[in-house]
């Protein structure tokens, strides 16, 4: 089972519905191609149908993923817990910048350049789930153990 926000039920919700109001425009790219002639030697076909094809799994995908996912009610959490949906300011130890990090269910794609978004199963997500502001988190990196601690949560 996966946990997601409702922010990110919403944008899963909105990318399926782009997808299935894009079946007719396939369809009809590729009875148009099919109109042409040869199938064997006609690009446009298997375009129109790789296309067609890598949509629809991706359709089913999003289907199951939202009737399979937990929506957090975000309303009902710690002030001071790390969940999902926290956005948490970290500092590296031996270092004094501090950065953001965002716990989400699935990469958003954010195009937030200032906070960094992390998955709760990578190694990160793991080490901020249930955290609280002044812990140190323990991250196995792939460089090694690092240690962050938690400044805030905004």
């Amino acid at each position: 089972m996966d946990v997601i926000t409702q922010t990110e039920k919403e944008k899963l919700q909105s990318r399926l519905k782009e997808l299935v109001d894009n079946r007719p425009v396939i369809s009809e790219r590729i009875a148009e191609a099919r109109a042409l002639g040869d199938l064997k030697e006609n690009a446009e076909y298997h375009a129109a149908r790789e296309q067609q094809g890598l949509e629809e799994a991706e359709i089913r995908r999003l289907e199951e993923r939202i009737s399979s996912a937990q929506v957090v009610d975000e309303t009902k959490q710690a002030a001071d817990v790390v969940f999902i949906g926290s956005t948490v300011q970290l500092r590296e130890e031996g270092d004094d910048e501090i950065e953001l990090y965002r716990l989400v269910g699935e990469s958003t794609d954010s195009s937030d350049p200032e906070i960094i978004e992390v998955t709760a199963t990578s190694p990160m997500g793991e080490a901020l789930m249930k955290a609280r502001v002044g812990e140190v988190v323990r991250v196995n990196a792939p460089r090694g153990v690092k240690r962050f601690e938690i400044v805030g949560i905004l």
